[in-house]
């Protein structure tokens, strides 16, 4: 379990099942001056809520300061810390504390003083905002902050903070990389395993207020009446850590689970159907969530079977859930095997002529990019042209395109990007996260999702560094306002500790880690370059697949002349998506940038970069660097020898090696493929692929992690 230290002087294995939550002993002298103020606890117990805030901070305090402050019901000494809501508890009352806008997620932590005695409050307008604060506290404690003289105040700038499980029922999870599904559907509802638990407090730490429970390519049978009372279980467990559910709901299930003929968004017998399936959820689990769907995508029926729009599709479900306070998240993930159309064009195409045509219940969960979650890609034009729409932002923590679990690359710098990134809609400074929190569009109904990494490994992740991802993706959805760089530090300080030995260099590790990726796998605007299927390593040259939009070569476009896809006004004209001035930026080559070229412009191997090196030359030099970068990162991870614990270094170690290893695979199969489409010699000094290109495309992988069919 997630349990806090048993006290100073006992060790314990670190196998990273404890993930940031670890609240070991604080060094003396800091423990010391925090102890004087924690010395009792006023906290509730009368909701469910309340009880679990009490538990956390007598865990995490006793474990951080050597022992836990006495629960006591009046503030008797100094240093008490104070817990509640006005309604709750009159000692927060008796401060008329101005509370109004922290909303109910909000929380307020400040030094005060009752009955003539120094103490700390911890308030909020609702239970959850509550123990939102109470993590918030300690979290300021594991991070090496003071807590004397505070006064903090906070509230959560994007309404839902989804994790996205693709997990089936069958226990598999389709690109996980962390071993099998949490979810034990065959013992569930009778059998919850403190693991349950565990998963909701992690969240709850991290400001994650929802889960979407099973795969976007969905089962019907979640749908059915036994496998809802097995989703009530779950949610009386996420419940009073302020965590809803959500399903994923297969569009066809009126045909599959109710035994209709049609799924027909405007047959009233369908919408009947669905009105009477949301009956049935909320009479089990009264705070469901609401419905995310994948339809018309990737084969996944949907309204368009029916000649109707994703707007139809989509309203249906509202009105269905709209009685109970319910939400449909429908996502904009949509391409068809259109020959000739460029791929990244198409869900524009099909979105932006439905703006302002979704209920008022509807989020467009789009992802962050216009293809699917590559190391990099410009931010989704979606963004930028649906301003009578509440869109949610989509990312991928699961590193589908980025190693897996054994590579280590922070998402933290890919997430600020996207969410930093301007789509001038009403001119500079109209960036993606203003879009996501509503403020740029007035739009009060806002969200973000993960798609989720976390499986049965005893790490949860697959591996140490894999936990950061979820911990940024929980703090940027809480607030994307946020530091990639500030994120990283305060997770390795709770995960690794305050010793600045170890904090500068682990940091300074995971905020190169993604550009290292990006070099050793697809620099310069290149995309989709792994393997067919699995996704497991590159195959640059692969041509085959049912459709070209599934290979390599259909994205780089290499040929004798050059390499990259032109979507200038000359090729596909992609650029005219977005607005004019960042149209005008991609479609230059002047003034576009190095790291977007070959996703926008085909450029001959000899063009002159910026760099004054040829295009090839930089593209090698890319490949090369990103290796390097790994290398240095194994050297950095070796020095570290010795503050690590054992079982978390070997890991790292480990991993960091097949990364490597990987990396350099990267690089040679990629430079000896595109070699032999130029015929031009390596630049000098470089050194060339290990082996011959053959050796390379003879590679064949059955098994690989992550894999799971439809």
């Amino acid at each position: 379990m997630l349990v806090a230290g048993l006290g100073a002087g006992h060790a314990r294995a670190e196998d990273g099942h404890d993930l940031w939550l670890r609240y070991r002993p604080l060094p003396a002298a800091q423990a010391d001056a925090a102890r004087g103020h924690a010395t009792q606890l006023v906290a509730g117990t009368a909701s469910a809520t309340q009880a679990v805030t009490r538990a956390e901070l007598l865990r995490g305090l006793g474990g951080l300061l050597g022992h836990a402050p006495v629960p006591a019901d009046a503030v008797s000494r100094d240093g008490a810390i104070v817990v509640g809501t006005p309604a709750s508890s009159p000692l927060v009352a008796g401060l008329h504390l101005d509370l109004h806008d922290l909303g109910r997620e909000g929380y307020l932590i400040r030094s005060v003083v009752l009955d003539g005695h120094p103490a700390t409050v911890i308030a909020g307008n609702d239970d959850i905002g509550v123990l939102y604060g109470a993590f918030g506290l300690l979290r300021r404690l594991q991070t090496g902050q003071p807590i004397d003289r505070l006064d903090l105040r906070e509230r959560p700038r994007v309404q839902l903070r989804v994790l996205d499980h693709w997990d089936n029922l069958d226990g598999s999870v389709e690109r996980g990389y962390a071993g099998a599904s949490i979810w034990d559907w065959w013992r569930l509802p009778d059998y919850l395993p403190p693991r349950y638990t565990d998963y909701a407090r992690a969240n709850a730490s991290i400001g994650i207020n929802g889960t979407v429970l099973n795969n976007v390519n969905a089962d019907p049978l979640i749908l059915s009446h036994a496998y809802l009372e097995k989703v009530a279980a779950l949610a009386g467990v996420f419940r009073p850590y302020g965590i809803r559910v959500y399903l994923s709901v297969r569009f066809s299930a009126p045909i599959e689970v109710g035994g209709l003929k049609t799924a027909d968004p405007l047959d009233p017998q369908v919408q009947r159907w669905w009105r009477g399936k949301a009956d049935e959820i909320y009479r089990l689990i009264p705070d469901f969530g609401g419905f995310l769907v994948k339809a018309n995508s990737e084969g996944q029926p949907g309204p368009q079977d029916y000649h109707r729009s994703h707007a139809d599709g989509a309203n249906m479900l509202a009105a269905a859930l709209a009685p109970h306070g319910g939400v449909v998240m429908w996502r904009a993930f949509v391409y068809a095997n259109k020959p000739g159309e460029d791929r990244i064009k198409q869900a524009y195409g099909e979105f932006k002529p439905l703006d302002g045509k979704f209920a008022a219940n509807v989020l467009l969960q789009v992802k962050n990019g216009p293809l699917d979650f590559q190391p990099r890609e410009p931010f989704n034009p979606l963004f930028g042209a649906m301003p009578k729409t509440q869109l949610m932002m989509e990312f991928q923590i699961t590193k589908e395109y980025l190693g897996f679990a054994t590579h280590l690359v922070y998402l933290g710098p890919l997430y600020q990007e996207a969410l930093a990134a301007d789509t001038m809609e009403h001119g500079k400074g109209s960036t993606v996260a203003k879009v996501v929190d509503g403020t740029l569009d007035g739009h009060a109904l806002t969200g973000m999702a993960g798609v989720a990494n976390i499986g049965a490994d005893r790490d949860w992740c697959g591996s140490v560094f894999n936990q950061a991802n979820w911990y940024v993706f929980g703090r940027l959805a809480w607030d994307p306002t946020l530091s990639a760089r500030a994120i990283a530090e305060e997770w390795t300080r709770m995960t690794f500790g305050n010793d600045e030995a170890v904090v500068r260099p682990v940091v300074d590790m995971m905020m190169g880690s993604r550009e290292a990726a990006v070099d050793y796998m697809t620099p310069l605007g290149l995309a989709h370059l792994m393997g067919h299927g699995h996704h497991y390593g590159p195959e640059p040259w692969d041509a085959s697949g049912p459709r070209a939009d599934w290979t390599p070569v259909y994205f780089h476009r290499a040929d004798k002349g050059g390499i990259g896809f032109d979507r200038t006004a000359s090729g596909s004209d992609a650029v005219a998506q977005y607005a004019p001035p960042v149209a005008n930026e991609f479609a230059s080559l002047r003034q576009i940038p190095d790291e977007y070229l070959l996703w926008f412009h085909h450029v001959p191997w000899s063009y002159r970069m910026r760099s004054g090196r040829t295009l090839w030359d930089e593209l090698v030099r890319h490949y090369t660097q990103g290796v390097e970068d790994v290398a240095r990162m194994r050297e950095t991870w070796a020095g570290l020898k010795g503050h690590i614990d054992d079982e978390r270094y070997r890991q790292v170690a480990t991993f960091l090696a097949i990364q490597q290893r990987e990396a350099q695979w990267w690089r040679d199969a990629c430079i000896a493929y595109f070699q032999s489409i130029n015929g031009l010699p390596l630049p000098a000094g470089y050194a060339p692929p290990a082996h011959p290109l053959k050796y390379y495309q003879s590679l064949s992988f059955k098994y690989v992690p992550g894999y799971s069919a439809w």
